[in-house]
């Protein structure tokens, strides 16, 4: 949000710079990114000055020219060509003199010294359009020389104001500071603590309405969503420009002109953080207003020119005839807001239940400066002053306008203060250290917080309603310490432990920790993504099908709308983002939560039907070798990501040879999946090389390879295995190699599984080295050269024991997998 520097010290006086606030202001929570100058005419008319033309006379070498000598108050003229028509001696002009930049971006341009047919020029004589100030471009700018001074900067002329806007970061809580004065109201109390006691001030009201009814027009208020619905009629107003301090303070924060009654009801808001509304009477059909709810299928034309279907849980303002004037807290219709024409206008004060704006502004996909206000909750005590306060604006910019009848208040349960007992002994010991009562005093007075009762040290306090987010004793403690300062807390040095018997959770987390330790090592980086995820990306998937989404309620938006079901789509987006920064090998891992909908069928849904899963997800894409003069260059591959799957479940203390292996089918993988699984036959991981059209969806023209581990199951499997230390083998390894003729859908996982079934003692592993497919092999085989190792922990192998077992082996691969040798 832009607070305007000028603006803010209207509610409180301080001679602070900008930048000095800003860093006030995100000292007590208020983050400010940027501090930027603007000025009501952009440039601020610099290097332009007010100059005499002291002679006139036409350039010998062109008909249109001019040749002239200007005074701008120094010793000696300036001689400037000029092509105006208009120009003439006697007559005051807007110079800009060598080095003057004029426009702005690619359209600026610098003046300099020139030669224009034979004539020197020093400057330049500028017409309304060339410096900013109007729309004339006939000729240049005439003024005469008994209102101005000769040499007086053009900025001094033209009244130029300049400002600082800060931009201020509001978090969701605090929709009490979006505001000017709500800003002002935090700065107040930072200056009270910190520099000299100061109060954050409204300007006094120069009108107050009073009365409740007769009004020419007739409200009824029929849903129960409305804490608070006041308005009044004006009329006899007059809809044209605002006047120049209105316009440029909504232009200086970001916001456009529209017309005095409009810009009005947006200074109210940006000033006080209230949202008004101003409805063209002459529009309004029946004389009556109804606020209600509206009716399933009604459509009306919104201010962006956007027709909107409404649904009945949607608030609106209709007229007596019942055509929807505005969407209630969200933005008006098209055919009710004020125009040219515009004499009389009903003018809405109101507050509305934050839930129901939230969901119809989500519903319609907008998101506009009332809703934001609206969402987050705001005062029904606040609506009374922010409707005198446009009231008393309109009537100033409107000499002819008057308010005809009273104010319409509809307020049917009052709204009060939070009631709050805060401990001091409490507050003390969550903050650390023991802040002066007569400090605590102070700073909850700084913050409108009242104490109304004592009892000890446990105080009653009467918090305002506009502070939504205190409701709580460990509220208040932050509030106050917000203030105080976090940095005026010392460390002790001592840190309050609380030792406790190690729990699942904790050794779950350690070896979340231990694996992230070992992928970093081999060269991974972890990434982190919003569990949040696009709808659109589960299409058409059975893998992860849209039935089992969870979806939100009130999403940010479309792209937002579901929770994630896998790992998968936040690591893809993060492969594009680098790839499109030229980046080339990609080794990412990222642990988080995935989410699935499985609803009972025929009952209805409850918490049970939700399920919450933690996994790993690994990708690597692109370059394994790059750059390198010790190595070629070399693509990363699916052996080398399941490579890394097997060292995580060794590191974690599972035995390989008892996981089962098996390729299967799996949509978001290209061709087959690998899954591997527990003996007991429960899931540990999938992977595979990513299905080219979910990469392609991502802009990525590369094999990516994916997997996705089940840590639940993991953490359990850990959980029961032993890793256990010895001392280093007395007696040596044997390796034997053999050459093996077997069907092409055989795999080394099956080979190493009857290994192991035939010999269980002395076999401690086996490898594949050599994969051969092609010619001199018969049709449907291949041949894979497998090393087996064998060792005996108590005493050297014998030829003969080796080759028994060497026997035995052969014959095992050949009876269960028809392996012959080579």
């Amino acid at each position: 949000m832009n607070i305007s520097y000028q603006w803010l010290q209207d509610y409180v006086a301080t001679d602070l710079s900008p930048e000095a606030i800003a860093s006030a202001l995100t000292s007590i929570g208020l983050e400010t990114g940027s501090v930027e100058m603007v000025e009501s005419i952009p440039g601020g008319l610099k290097g332009l000055v007010i100059g005499e033309v002291l002679t006139c006379r036409k350039h010998e070498n062109s008909d249109h020219l001019s040749v002239t000598t200007v005074s701008i108050g120094q010793a000696e003229p300036l001689q400037i060509v000029c092509g105006a028509p208009n120009v003439c001696a006697g007559k005051a002009v807007v110079v800009a003199t060598i080095g003057t930049v004029l426009g702005s971006g690619e359209e600026s341009f610098t003046i300099k010294k020139s030669k224009i047919r034979g004539e020197e020029s020093y400057g330049m004589l500028c017409s309304e359009v060339e410096i900013g100030v109007g729309t004339n471009n006939d000729g240049i700018i005439l003024l005469d020389l008994d209102q101005v001074r000769v040499g007086m900067p053009a900025a001094e002329y033209f009244g130029v104001v300049a400002d600082a806007v800060l931009e201020v970061d509001i978090t969701p809580n605090r929709v009490d500071a979006t505001s000017h004065y709500g800003v002002a109201r935090d700065l107040a109390a930072y200056l009270t603590q910190n520099v000299a006691p100061v109060k954050a001030v409204l300007p006094d009201l120069a009108l107050s309405v009073e009365g409740v009814c007769p009004l020419p027009v007739e409200v009824t208020v029929s849903a129960e969503q409305i804490a608070r619905f006041q308005g009044l009629v004006i009329r006899g107003i007059k809809v044209a420009p605002s006047p120049e301090w209105l316009r440029f303070r909504l232009e200086a924060i970001g916001q456009k002109s529209i017309n005095n009654i409009v810009d009005i009801t947006n200074y109210v808001l940006h000033e006080y953080g209230q949202p008004l509304h101003a409805y063209d009477l002459d529009k309004m059909e029946g004389g009556k207003l109804i606020v209600g709810t509206a009716k399933a299928g009604d459509k009306m034309i919104t201010l962006d020119h956007t027709e909107r279907t409404l649904t009945e849980h949607d608030l609106i303002i209709a007229d007596g005839a019942g055509n929807p004037l505005c969407i209630a807290g969200v933005m008006g219709g098209e055919d009710s807001g004020t125009t040219r024409g515009t004499t009389a206008i009903f003018l809405e004060s109101a507050n509305f239940n934050p839930s129901s704006v939230r969901k119809t502004a989500r519903r319609l996909g907008l998101s506009t400066d009332s809703s934001f206000r609206f969402e987050r909750g705001l005062d029904p005590e606040r609506t009374e002053w922010a409707l005198h306060r446009a009231v008393a604006l309109i009537l100033e910019c409107c000499p002819e306008a008057y308010v005809d009848g009273g104010i319409s208040d509809h307020y049917p349960v009052l709204s009060e203060p939070y009631r709050v007992i805060l401990s001091l002994d409490k507050m003390n010991k969550l903050i650390g250290k023991a802040i002066p009562v007569d400090q605590v005093e102070r700073i909850l007075a700084s913050l409108e917080i009242e104490i109304t009762e004592r009892s000890s040290d446990v105080w009653t306090l009467a918090v305002p309603r506009y502070r939504i987010d205190v409701t709580r004793d460990v509220d208040v403690v932050e509030e106050v310490m917000r203030i105080y300062g976090y940095n005026n807390v010392d460390l002790s040095g001592y840190i309050h432990a609380n030792l406790s018997a190690q729990g699942e959770p904790d050794r779950s987390y350690s070896r979340r920790l231990l694996i992230s330790e070992q992928l970093v090592g081999a060269g991974f980086s972890e990434i982190l993504n919003n569990s949040l995820s696009n709808g659109a990306d589960y299409e058409g998937l059975m893998s992860y099908p849209s039935s089992k989404l969870v979806r939100l309620m009130n999403p940010l938006s479309a792209e937002l709308g579901v929770m994630r079901q896998t790992l998968l789509f936040g690591g893809l987006d993060s492969i594009s983002r680098n790839l499109r920064r030229q980046q080339h090998s990609f080794y990412f891992f990222e642990w988080g939560n995935c989410y699935e909908y499985n609803q009972t069928e025929g009952g209805e849904p409850s918490m049970a039907d939700y399920a919450e899963h933690l996994r790993l997800g690994i990708w690597i894409a692109g370059q394994r070798v790059q750059n390198s003069w010790a190595h070629a260059e070399e693509e990363t591959s699916p052996f080398e990501l399941k490579a890394h799957l097997e060292h995580i479940f060794t590191r974690l203390g599972l035995k390989l040879q008892n996981l089962k292996q098996a390729v299967v089918e799996w949509d978001i993988f290209s061709g087959k999946a690998l899954e591997i699984r527990t003996g007991g036959g429960k899931l540990l991981a999938r992977l595979g090389q990513v299905a080219p059209q979910l990469a392609a969806k991502e802009d990525i023209n590369l094999p990516v390879y994916y997997a996705e581990l089940e840590w639940a199951q993991i953490q359990r499997e850990a959980e029961r295995a032993k890793v256990t230390t010895g001392d280093l083998p007395k007696y040596p390894v044997v390796k034997r190699d053999l050459s093996l003729l077997i069907d092409v859908a055989i795999t080394m996982a099956d080979i190493e599984r009857v290994a192991r079934q035939s010999e269980k003692k002395l076999l401690t592993g086996c490898e594949l080295f050599d994969v051969y497919e092609g010619k001199n092999l018969p049709a449907g085989k291949k041949s894979y050269a497998v090393s087996f190792f064998l060792q005996d922990e108590e005493k050297t192998m014998s030829d003969k024991q080796i080759d028994g077992i060497m026997d035995k082996l052969q014959k095992s691969l050949k009876k269960e997998l028809g392996a012959e040798l080579r």
